[in-house]
């Protein structure tokens, strides 16, 4: 039977083509959708789920949940996906409406009647962590929490030290990483180099001919030319679709380790990092006096590398 999956989003370019991604599985089971602030304020990102749900022919209900982050003011970015989160293509407004009740609700009841959920985070952590705070006992019954969030050991995107979805809402990440939940961090660094989509292999896509295709690649036209002035990299970097991609596959993750993982909440200048104990060293007995109130926890699965060819193909197949 198809796997139980929650999707939780900030709904704009990248997360509609993983959105597409789970939708078209066949091994997963999409049981809601829930959206939070962040890409584009929240009213805007469950209209754009709404619409790339009636684009793949489904009927998945699609929450709408927190319009802000925990204690920080909201942050967006339609400077990268464009005014309406879409690359500013008009899109038609959705036929359907946001289902009835709170996202942080649906998530509660999605895991208490799904054992074995597999949850995947798209966007910040607010809804997540506003669940567990009201029902921390859902953590026994998801799988796996597959994270699309953070930067392992490696420059940010929003900041030097910082990607965007943690450093919206550290507060709340932090809450989540020390949840309990079993946690894949996909950080958005395996959407660079050979992992992105390059004009050549953009046209390809197109050239499928369906809708699907034709939508992914045009949505998200705003975001490969900020892209390309932010990072000087010739391609579309797709962080949640490669998360996504982690999800349905965790084949596709070709490297990973556990490790102790904190999010920085109190610096301006680090704020949102993900620091992670690549090395263990909080597990060196001659590093106790030094580590024993922080990075103790060797609890988040950290993605190091991914088969790119094998993530490529995956998205093509979900697009003809």
């Amino acid at each position: 039977m198809p796997r139980p999956f929650l999707i939780d989003t900030d709904t704009a370019s990248d997360d509609a083509v993983a959105i597409i991604m789970a939708l078209r599985h066949p091994d997963a089971d999409v049981k809601a959708i829930t959206t939070v602030c962040g890409n584009v304020p929240l009213e805007q990102g469950a209209r754009n789920a709404l619409y790339t749900v009636e684009l793949c022919g489904a009927e998945t209900p699609v929450y709408m949940g927190a319009a802000r982050p925990l204690t920080r003011e909201p942050a967006h970015a339609e400077w990268f996906h464009g005014r309406d989160g879409l690359g500013d293509m008009n899109y038609p407004p959705p036929t359907r409406q946001p289902a009835q009740g709170h996202a942080v609700e649906a998530i509660i009841e999605t895991a208490r009647a799904n054992p074995g959920l597999t949850i995947v985070t798209l966007a910040p952590l607010t809804n997540i962590a506003l669940a567990l705070a009201n029902a921390p006992d859902i953590v026994n019954n998801v799988s796996r929490c597959v994270v699309m969030g953070g930067a392992a050991c490696t420059v940010g995107n929003v900041t030097p030290a910082a990607e965007y979805n943690i450093w919206c809402d550290p507060e709340a990440a932090r809450m989540v990483f020390h949840s309990g939940l079993p946690i894949e961090m996909v950080g958005w660094e395996l959407c660079r180099g050979e992992a992105m989509l390059y004009p050549d292999e953009m046209a390809a896509i197109r050239a499928l001919g369906t809708p699907l295709a034709e939508f992914a690649i045009d949505c998200n036209q705003a975001a490969f030319k900020a892209s390309v002035k932010q990072s000087g990299e010739g391609g579309l970097g797709l962080p949640d679709p490669v998360a996504m991609a982690v999800a349905l596959d965790p084949a596709i993750c070709t490297r990973k380790s556990r490790h102790a993982v904190e999010i920085e909440t109190q610096s301006e200048l680090t704020r949102g990092m993900t620091v992670v104990d690549q090395l263990n060293v909080t597990g060196d007995e001659r590093n106790r006096a030094l580590w024993e109130r922080a990075l103790r926890r060797g609890n988040v699965q950290v993605c190091w590398e991914i088969d790119v060819p094998a993530w490529k193909a995956l998205l093509r197949r979900s697009l003809t």
